[in-house]
């Protein structure tokens, strides 16, 4: 099991207010599962995101990664694990406007403190993975869209992470540019590769395995993905690039 979490809880305090944005939350993901969380503004979704990714930590309960209880972990523990084995793909992209693209996915391979000729190697393979080995030198205005996304994909599997999580990876592209994000998904889920993916968009989570909707908190339904209903979205998204 790579992820495993157990009656966690995550309150805030704001004020007088005591906001209950995680009440209590069992949910386990087993070694290359393709898993989409969803639900509504308010639900609680990126809050439990922020959590698997050790960006944050539950006011109660227990999340095992790989294993390990990082529940209780100090900030250094948790960055050293969101380093090490946590591949992470924003919406906005989030690179460096004056690096190129190599260096762009040599960042978390500096962290680690992994040599310049081992870290170039390694940034190289991993643009080649996502089809970009001709773009190496591009800055991230010289690319579309797509291709910056391409990028932060690679930049979060430079380091052979244990999981990638990926917050709303097609929000910020057109039809197109997300049909080819999704396929790079895909194919990663198909090389063994453990994929969380959060997004507002049903037809993009059923590209997914398994669906799990969150919402006041709480896992209101949790639901495995038949072939037929991936076909489906997969002609949505064709559909909607070819009327647009």
């Amino acid at each position: 099991m790579v992820i495993e979490v157990r009656d966690l809880k995550k309150y805030y305090d704001l004020g007088a207010v005591q906001v209950k944005a995680l009440r209590r939350i069992n949910l386990a993901v087993e070694k290359n599962e393709y898993l989409s969380i969803m639900g509504p503004s308010g639900s609680g979704k990126s809050t439990l995101m922020n959590i698997i990714g050790c960006l944050d930590t539950p006011t109660s309960g227990e999340y095992l990664f790989d294993g390990v209880n990082v529940s209780h972990l100090n900030d250094d523990e948790l960055a050293e694990i969101r380093n090490k084995k946590i591949g992470f793909v924003f919406q906005m992209f989030n690179l460096l406007p004056r690096a190129d693209a190599l260096h762009n996915v040599e960042l978390p391979l500096i962290y680690r403190g992994v040599p310049s000729r081992e870290r170039k190697r390694l940034a190289r393979e991993a643009l080649e993975r996502v089809g970009l080995g001709d773009r190496l030198h591009h800055r991230p205005n010289e690319l579309s869209g797509g291709q910056r996304q391409r990028v932060a994909i690679a930049r979060a599997l430079v380091n052979s992470p244990s999981v990638i999580l990926a917050d709303e990876p097609t929000g910020n592209l057109d039809t197109a540019a997300g049909e080819e994000i999704m396929s790079i998904f895909e194919e990663l889920y198909e090389q063994g590769n453990t994929i969380i993916l959060v997004t507002h968009e049903r037809y993009i989570a059923e590209h997914s395995r398994r669906i799990v909707h969150i919402r006041d908190g709480l896992i209101e339904t949790d639901e495995r993905i038949s072939e037929e209903k991936r076909r489906v979205a997969s002609a949505q998204l064709e559909n909607e690039e070819a009327e647009g």
